[in-house]
């Protein structure tokens, strides 16, 4: 019984399956979320590894890392196997996750004209030779939530999904959203399409408070913007 009971600890496992040894030799990004948290603890209770102990603690969040960082140390404490400090160990990892997110957002994309919409855009569209369809999501501060491809197309044009765009600014909570698509061809003049999808996009928007701000077409080395040429 001694013996089968031993056999759960990590201790047991060969070096390359130990959660550290495997972080160590191997790099961080190979390790599962329950490998992770398990490092956290360092050791599980009499019946279960670490390992297993943080998988079945993940599991009862549905394994996902933002529902773990909602549980308090109480919660976490009705593990079997979990401790005080353990519980802390735990929460305050997820902690320094959440601020480093914070810390992520603050340093987004500001956009503070045109050009500095061209510039964040031109690398990825200005040189294709098939046409793509972006938007920039916008929070209140005209800094960038997001930025997606809505659609990519022929040369000829792509399609555009009125309602997918909008449902995404509401999940993304942005305010502002700028359009942005290529033109293969190098021609910086509108086409009537160009027009009527702006004009829609920005009636959609408006019906839930959302501003379109602008609408780029962008070629290598240049753009035209449907707000400096009060097109909008």
């Amino acid at each position: 019984m001694q013996e089968k009971l031993a056999s759960f600890s990590i201790k047991n496992w060969s070096q390359g399956d130990q959660p550290r040894e495997k972080l160590f030799y191997k790099g961080r990004e190979v390790l599962s979320d329950a490998e992770l948290v398990a490092i956290l603890i360092g050791s599980g209770n009499k019946n279960e590894s670490a390992v297993a102990l943080c998988k079945r603690i993940l599991a009862s969040v549905d394994n996902n890392l933002s529902e773990l960082g909602k549980l308090s140390i109480i919660e976490l404490m009705e593990f079997k196997g979990i401790g005080e400090a353990k519980a802390i160990s735990i929460a305050a990892a997820l902690e320094l996750g959440r601020r480093r997110r914070i810390e992520d957002a603050l340093e987004r994309s500001k956009i503070t004209s045109s050009r500095s919409a061209f510039e964040l855009m031109q690398p990825k569209i200005g040189e294709l030779k098939h046409e793509e369809f972006w938007i920039i999501y916008l929070n209140n501060s005209n800094k960038v939530i997001q930025k997606n491809q809505l659609s990519k197309g022929g040369i000829t044009g792509t399609l555009v999904d009125v309602r997918l765009v909008l449902k995404n600014a509401l999940e993304v909570g942005a305010t502002g959203l700028i359009l942005a698509h290529n033109h293969p061809s190098g021609t910086l003049k509108p086409s009537e399409s160009d027009k009527q999808i702006t004009k829609k996009l920005k009636k959609a928007a408006q019906s839930i408070d959302i501003k379109v701000l602008d609408h780029l077409i962008i070629t290598e080395k240049a753009y035209f913007s449907f707000s400096d040429e009060t097109l909008l």
